[in-house]
């Protein structure tokens, strides 16, 4: 005996049927668009390779003439602190 139903797709099935393709669609883009960033994005490491040279560390001269061009002493402070540096440690007595 055969069952003759009807195949139509209710309203509920349609929503869920364009909400899912929906979805699938909005998937698929958000990966490709991610994928993207990632290939062009420029590589950052954390650690620095052994070979690379790190980064020289101020002196305190260089420090001094930094502080000087961006105004924080005077050119008189510059070579008095200049002058102490190049001094030697300060001894008690």
């Amino acid at each position: 005996m055969m069952f003759w139903y009807d195949h139509d797709v209710s309203g509920w099935g349609w929503f869920a049927m364009s909400a899912g393709m929906i979805l699938f669609w909005a998937l698929i883009i958000t990966a490709v668009v991610l994928l993207i960033r990632a290939l062009n994005s420029p590589q950052e490491h954390p650690h620095p390779h052994p070979h690379t040279p790190a980064a020289p560390t101020p002196t305190p001269e260089d420090i001094l003439r930094e502080r000087l061009a961006r105004g924080e002493i005077d050119e008189e402070e510059y070579r008095r602190r200049l002058a102490a540096l190049h001094a030697g440690p300060l001894t008690k007595t």
